[in-house]
C-alpha cells in the first residue's frame, strides 16, 4: 500500500516519549519528563520583537530560497569569526533546521553507499540514512571516553562504499565534545579516502568542557564538509524552525534544489528574528548555559547517588547518558520508570544500539523537577 521506503523508517523514540508524556498529562498524571531535547527557556524578548516588526510590516511573503540575504550575510560573518571557516553569503542556505540534515544526506548519499555516524547518535540520522537508500554504519563510541568518536574506530568502518561520516559536537544523546586531534584525524581520513563530512554543529555554545572545533576550518576541509546549525539550542528557539547549512557553492546548489521543490524558503519573519539573534546582545546565550551547568551538576550528582544508575558528566549539550544495571532492555526500564516513577526519560536504544543499556536525561528543565523527578526514580528503583 506504501511506498517501499517507509518500511526502512522508524518512528523517532524521542517524539514518541514526548507524546506519551502529553498524552498521560492530559488524563491528569503528574509526569516529569526528561525526555525532550528543548530548553525550557523564553526566547530572548529581542528576537521576539524582530519577529512581531517583521509581520508588522507585511513581511510575510516568499523569500528566496537560500534565504534573505541580511541573514546570510549575517551567518557567514559568523561562522568567519567564530568558526575560522572562511566563507560568504554565498555558502549559506537558510533551512528549517533538520530539513538541512535531511537534504545533506539525500544530497551526499543514495544506493549502495555507506554512511558512517556514531553509535550511540542522534535518532534522526539513522532514519534519514535509511530514506535515502543507503546504509547506516555505527561506530560506537564509549563512556570510557567521554563517547567521542575516535579516529582509529573510524578508520576501521570506512571500506569502498563509503560516501559520508557525520560528525555531531556536542552530541546528543551523550553529551561528548570532540578534540582538537578528533577533528584533524577525521579529516585525514576524508581526505585520504575522497569522503564528505557532514558536521552538525547545532550544541556549539552549549559547551561546560573543552572547545567547540569546526572541522570546516581545517585545511582542504571546506569543499568537502556540509556545517549545519541553526537557532533552536543556543537561543531557545525550537518551535521557530530555523537553521543554516554551510558549504561549497556545489554543495549549496544541490541542497537548494531540495529545498525548492519541497518547502521552497524557511520562514519570511523568523529569518528576521534569526538576524536579530545573531546580531543582538548574546548575554542570554551566557546566562543560559550558566543555568545548564547548575542543573548538569545536580542532576549528574543525583543520578550518581542511585544504586544501579551511573554516569559521566556531560561536556556539552544539555543530556546525561546514565547506564543502568537492571536485567531490562532500555525500553522495558523506561516503561518502568513512567508508569512507576512518573518520569519519562529516553531509551537508549532509541540511539542506535550502542546505546542498549543506556538511559537519557534532559537536564532542559528546572532545578525543582531535576530533584524531584530523581527522587521519584530513586524510589520507584527501590521498589525493585
Amino acid at each position: 500500500m506504501f511506498a517501499d521506503r517507509m518500511s526502512r523508517i522508524a518512528p523517532s523514540g524521542t517524539m514518541a516519549t514526548a507524546d506519551l508524556v502529553e498524552k498521560l498529562k492530559k488524563e491528569g498524571i503528574d509526569i516529569v519528563s526528561f525526555a525532550l531535547g528543548e530548553p525550557d527557556f523564553d526566547t530572548p524578548e529581542h528576537i521576539v520583537k524582530a519577529a512581531i516588526s517583521a509581520l508588522n510590516q507585511g513581511f510575510t511573503h516568499y523569500t528566496p530560497t537560500q534565504g534573505i540575504p541580511e541573514l546570510r550575510e549575517a551567518i557567514a560573518k559568523k561562522s568567519k569569526e567564530e568558526n575560522d571557516i572562511s566563507c560568504d553569503a554565498s555558502n549559506v542556505i537558510v533551512t528549517p533546521t533538520k530539513l538541512g540534515i535531511f537534504a545533506s544526506v539525500l544530497a551526499l548519499s543514495g544506493k549502495g553507499d555507506e554512511v558512517i555516524l556514531p553509535d550511540p547518535g542522534f535518532v534522526s540520522y539513522f532514519q534519514m540514512i535509511n530514506f535515502a537508500g543507503a546504509k547506516a554504519v555505527g561506530v560506537r563510541t564509549l563512556k570510557d571516553n567521554g563517547f567521542r568518536m575516535l579516529p582509529d574506530d573510524v578508520a576501521e568502518a570506512i571500506n569502498p562504499k563509503t560516501k559520508v561520516i557525520i560528525l555531531n559536537s556536542p552530541g546528543n544523546p551523550t553529551g561528548c565534545v570532540a578534540t582538537k586531534d578528533d577533528m584533524k584525524g577525521i579529516a585525514d581520513l576524508a581526505q585520504d579516502h575522497g569522503l564528505f563530512v557532514i558536521t552538525d554543529e547545532i550544541y556549539e555554545k552549549i559547551i561546560y568542557k573543552g572547545e567547540h572545533h569546526s572541522i570546516a576550518a581545517l585545511d582542504n576541509m571546506f569543499e568537502r564538509t556540509v556545517t549545519l546549525n541553526g537557532f533552536s539550542k543556543s537561543y531557545a528557539m525550537t518551535g521557530w524552525r530555523l537553521g543554516w547549512v554551510l558549504a561549497s557553492k556545489e554543495i549549496v546548489k544541490e541542497i537548494q534544489k531540495i529545498q525548492q521543490h519541497s518547502i521552497s524558503c524557511a520562514v519570511s519573519f523568523a529569518q528576521k528574528a534569526g538576524v536579530a539573534a545573531l546580531k543582538g546582545p548574546q548575554e542570554s546565550v551566557k546566562k543560559m548555559v550558566s543555568e545548564l551547568r547548575e542543573r548538569r551538576d545536580i542532576m549528574v550528582k543525583g543520578i550518581n547517588s542511585i544504586s544501579k544508575l551511573e554516569c559521566n558528566a556531560p561536556q556539552g549539550a544539555f543530556y546525561v547518558f546514565a547506564e543502568f544495571n537492571y536485567d531490562k532492555p532500555s525500553v522495558e526500564f523506561a516503561k518502568f520508570l513512567i508508569e512507576n516513577a512518573h518520569v519519562a526519560i529516553t531509551p537508549g536504544s532509541s540511539f542506535g544500539s550502542g546505546g542498549e543499556g543506556f538511559i537519557r536525561f534532559s537536564f532542559a528543565t528546572s532545578q525543582e523537577s531535576i530533584d524531584e523527578g530523581l527522587k521519584r526514580i530513586e524510589n520507584a528503583l527501590a521498589k525493585l
